[in-house]
């Protein structure tokens, strides 16, 4: 038998985790109480169980002592009983927003503030997310990418790093995205705004594609990139970051940076366990 528990941060996407999982076929049960958790397990893993995949949803509740579960999901470690944690988590400003949008009570805040709720809540996850086999960071997860990795673990058996990528194209004058770790400037390639049957179009059709590409700097660029993210990347997995954002930018963002970040996209979705995901941000502005 599959099973799966399903916790993490409030807000940050444990029910549409879920649901996904039931589409798979799991058969799901959220808010559990703690103390009936080993009784499920022993129900559903006793020979003549036709079930043969589950997944569990944990909370963290005013009502209940997490502790408890953490203990026991400890004790099925020790006992060498399989079983997988998936842990959604989101930036502290993402769930600020996300609650002050649903106008929904965080359930440990008590009278407290919202912040001091996600803060406590954070504390009493910390451990389970540190033995966590799959975290992802909802913040700016597209929920498309987030089945997409959820198909590759439990449908494709694939492997998962915890790492989605995304590349991203960007105009400068629109401003720097707020989220990218990573920003390149490929303004130092000529233009194609200023060639009257190019203009028009973007770096994702064939004459601005092949006319950028056409430049010697342009193959240059990409092969140092992809050499330095070559470097970066195993490393970021090593250090436990979940997501990375490769902004590539120019002056409009519609044009060489959306040629160049489709390239770097092609070289790096083939290349490891992370997920990846591209985004033309100023393309069609």
């Amino acid at each position: 038998m599959r099973f799966v528990i399903v916790t993490g941060m409030s807000g940050a996407g444990k029910q549409t985790a879920m649901k996904m999982l039931e589409d798979m076929g799991f058969y799901c049960v959220d808010n559990m109480p703690v103390p009936l958790i080993d009784k499920f397990i022993e129900l559903f893993s006793g020979p003549g169980s036709e079930v043969s995949k589950v997944a569990l949803g944990l909370d963290v509740r005013a009502d209940q002592d997490f502790d408890e579960a953490e203990r026991t999901l400890l004790a099925l470690r020790r006992k060498d009983y399989p079983f997988e944690i998936i842990f959604m988590d989101a930036d502290d400003k993402v769930l600020i927003k996300r609650y002050k949008e649903s106008r929904r009570v965080h359930p440990v805040a008590g009278s407290g503030s919202l912040e001091e709720g996600i803060k406590r809540e954070r504390e009493i996850l910390k451990n389970v997310k540190n033995i966590a086999d799959y975290i992802f960071d909802t913040s700016n997860l597209l929920t498309r990418v987030l089945k997409e990795e959820l198909d590759k673990i439990f449908l494709q058996d694939g492997e998962y790093a915890n790492l989605i990528i995304r590349v991203l194209s960007f105009g400068f004058k629109y401003g720097i995205p707020a989220d990218a770790d990573l920003v390149f400037d490929v303004r130092f390639l000529p233009n194609p705004f200023y060639i009257d049957e190019l203009k028009l179009m973007t770096g994702n059709d064939a004459p601005v594609h092949d006319y950028v590409m056409s430049f010697p700097e342009a193959g240059e660029f990409l092969e140092k990139v992809s050499s330095l993210l070559q470097f970066l990347i195993p490393n970021y997995v090593k250090e436990g970051k979940h997501q990375l954002v490769i902004a590539i930018g120019c002056t409009g963002g519609r044009h060489r940076s959306v040629t160049l970040a489709g390239e770097i996209y092609q070289r790096l979705k083939n290349q490891g366990k992370y997920g990846i995901t591209i985004t033309h941000r100023d393309e069609k502005l």
